[in-house]
């Protein structure tokens, strides 16, 4: 029996791509084993938003190669869609994918062992379909791919690049997948895509009328939007997950910059206020959820004057923490051609003090929620005789490992341990 490993960089929508991707070929008689094994074929799902990604992926190549010379290597996925010349160069690897066919992996591995011959890479081209997909490694929660691509080209960002425009399946479409991950008894799915809000918009749907689909769905209990863009979730939807019973108060709404100036630099589509009055229409129906952000930290532009308004600014939003990043150029990007350009150190610097603020933010969240009792959804990862689960709020918490809870939601009362 081949077996295949997999190793994923990036995104829950990748991690998403990925399992489905290694399911065809265990569907195929392949046996799935850990990217640390030796496999007959490994397979690198990659990321291309920061250089810090891309330098993993190269790492990841050079350990299979080591691990078995003689295995097939595919690098698949957006660093593959942006750059396959050069990973082209890279020594042992056999297949190059972008986003268009990466689904397909299972068709080119059977034509290369056939003709041992390398996939051009000069084949990749533009992403224009679309493929559900859903993660299976773990029964308790689900990460759902229900969108792809984006049309929004921000200025620091290769995305669009990689995955091409928005798109998605129709409303029934993805309902129908979702009964099928009812059926795998995963409690728990979280809905992913690169611009999730844009769900349905080249089929005259809205992503509104898919959450009140999956609503109704028997056998899913809970539902998290991974992340959606401030200017697309609208006070419609905040008010429908404060009242549904499964979709749960937890939100992810990327920032990206706490100042105007840079905003705009960035062509987001929002501004300071704006950003600041969704945060607190979220507060004001649902006072314990939990909201995330993203925030990129110097970006063109972001001066140490405008850096200041930026901390005061995320100091006063009442979030529970930061994805901190630090702004590194990437390929085709808008950004390459403007002025303004910050220096690595202080690109650092600036990421090096939101972390902190971070820290802070989650710290006092943690405790807001001391003593509060919150559903917990149980998982089977045993750590020094504990499991471990999250709130419906997403905070994590522990109990003495109960072989009888794992995939059940019980109440836990939260305490500082």
């Amino acid at each position: 029996m081949k077996t295949i490993a997999s190793h994923t960089l990036g995104c829950k929508l990748n991690f998403a791509e990925s399992s489905s991707i290694v399911r065809s070929f265990t569907l195929a008689g392949w046996e799935h084993v850990e990217f640390d094994q030796r496999a007959d074929l490994y397979v690198i799902n990659t990321c291309t938003v920061t250089a810090i990604a891309e330098k993993k992926c190269r790492t990841a190549i050079r350990q299979a190669v080591s691990k078995n010379p003689d295995a097939i290597v595919a690098v698949i996925g957006c660093f593959a869609q942006n750059t396959a010349d050069e990973i082209a160069k890279i020594e042992g690897v056999d297949i190059i994918l972008g986003n268009d066919k990466k689904h397909d992996l299972l068709h080119y591995v059977n034509d290369y062992l056939e003709k041992k011959q390398a996939l051009s890479s000069t084949q990749i081209s533009t992403p224009k379909s679309f493929c559900l997909a859903y993660s299976h490694a773990d029964r308790t929660r689900t990460f759902f791919k229900i969108q792809d691509g984006c049309d929004y080209f921000c200025t620091y960002c290769a995305i669009p690049f990689a995955r091409g425009r928005s798109r998605s399946a129709t409303v029934e479409e993805t309902v129908m997948m979702a009964h099928e991950i009812a059926s795998s008894g995963a409690k728990e799915v979280v809905l992913t895509g690169v611009n999730t809000g844009t769900f349905g918009q080249q089929n005259g749907e809205t992503f509104l009328q898919l959450l009140l689909k999956l609503d109704d769905i028997d056998g899913i209990e809970r539902y998290r939007i991974s992340s959606i863009e401030p200017n697309l979730l609208t006070e419609e939807i905040i008010r429908f997950v404060a009242h549904s019973k499964k979709f749960l108060p937890h939100f992810h709404i990327p920032l990206q910059a706490g100042s105007d100036n840079v905003l705009k630099l960035m062509h987001r589509r929002y501004d300071t206020a704006f950003y600041s009055h969704l945060l607190e229409t979220i507060k004001g129906l649902m006072p314990d959820a939990c909201i995330a952000a993203d925030i990129m930290a110097g970006f063109n532009g972001e001066t140490d004057e405008e850096f200041e308004k930026v901390k005061t600014f995320v100091n006063s939003l009442p979030i529970s923490y930061l994805h901190v990043f630090t702004f590194s150029e990437r390929p085709n990007t808008a950004a390459l051609k403007m002025d303004g350009r910050i220096d690595i150190h202080h690109r650092r610097e600036h990421s090096r003090q939101l972390q902190v603020i971070s820290d802070e933010k989650k710290r006092l969240f943690y405790m807001s929620q001391k003593g509060k009792t919150r559903p917990v959804l149980w998982e089977s990862d045993v750590k020094a005789g504990y499991m471990y689960g999250f709130t419906d709020n997403y905070i994590r918490v522990r109990r003495p490992y109960d072989p009888s809870l794992v995939n059940t939601i019980t109440e836990f009362t939260i305490s500082n341990g």
